[in-house]
């Protein structure tokens, strides 16, 4: 049976309001959660300082932590003063999950822009090693992110294919992004046997989070998982008959209220948090 670390992306809002990321640790043990991802989308704007006091808290609390890096990275941009702010961007994310003991950085790498998909991954290949380099750190992964838009780099293949060439890069598989990749298909069991097969026990970090349908394609907009695009259902039910240790990372609007909604499908079908 999977392993599994469940919990919100950023501050718990809905069934308790925590009042800083330092508070949020706490709150999400308290709500029977064990995961929680740290978000810096908008900018890394924590401390050291900081960093080491959630990190403790998350030590105390036995709550795995995660980090997103900010929005604002584009490997593969022509402009070389934004390559180059990019990749501060994700060695600053890589310093301070270092220093709260975050596992994983996880990161929407590029665009393809004018490189096109295979010289897009050269250089984000390229950057990714000079960012690691740079942070000085170990024992922290760059969670290289599966995207939306095919004009994002970020298909499992490239994913997958970077994580086997560099050793402290991982996929982060976002379900709600694949099923939009796939134009509104989906097949859990395939990507977790694809995992086993390159990857083996090691752990697999997941986002999910349910996506708006409109003007004919589905896009990046998140949704209540209630509304089922994609279900979860099936995914637990998958990760039932699997030896995997598994994060799932619920990106929801609703945060830790969907969150709770994702522990209690898991229990239905037999699943329990680790």
């Amino acid at each position: 049976m999977a392993k599994v670390y469940l919990g919100p992306a950023g501050i718990p809002q809905f069934v308790v309001k925590a009042k800083s990321t330092l508070e949020a640790v706490k709150v999400v043990r308290e709500l029977g959660l064990n995961a929680m991802e740290v978000e810096f989308v908008q900018g890394v704007r924590m401390s050291r300082d900081l960093a080491k006091q959630v990190g403790k808290a998350a030590q105390e609390y036995e709550v795995k932590l995660s980090v997103h890096a900010p929005y604002f990275i584009n490997l593969c941009s022509d402009e070389v003063d934004k390559v180059e702010k990019s990749r501060q961007r994700l060695v600053d994310s890589l310093d301070r999950a270092y220093y709260m003991g975050a596992w994983v950085v996880v990161v929407h790498a590029a665009y393809y822009g004018k490189l096109g998909p295979k010289k897009c991954y050269e250089k984000v290949k390229e950057e990714l090693e000079k960012a690691y380099r740079e942070s000085g750190v170990s024992g922290v992964y760059i969670g290289v992110e599966v995207t939306a838009r095919t004009n994002q780099f970020g298909s499992v293949e490239e994913a997958f294919s970077l994580a086997k060439e560099l050793p402290f890069v991982t996929p982060v598989i976002d379900w709600g992004h694949l099923y939009a990749r796939n134009n509104g298909s989906i097949n859990y069991g395939e990507v977790l046997d694809l995992w086993a097969k390159e990857f083996g026990g090691a752990h697999m970090h997941t986002h999910f989070t349910s996506i708006r349908y409109r003007n004919g394609k589905f896009v990046d907009e998140h949704e209540p998982i209630e509304r089922n695009m994609p279900p979860f259902e099936p995914l637990a039910r998958e990760l039932k008959n699997r030896d995997i240790t598994i994060t799932l990372i619920c990106e929801s609007p609703l945060l830790e209220k969907d969150a709770l909604v994702m522990k209690e499908v898991l229990e239905k079908v037999g699943v329990r948090l680790a």
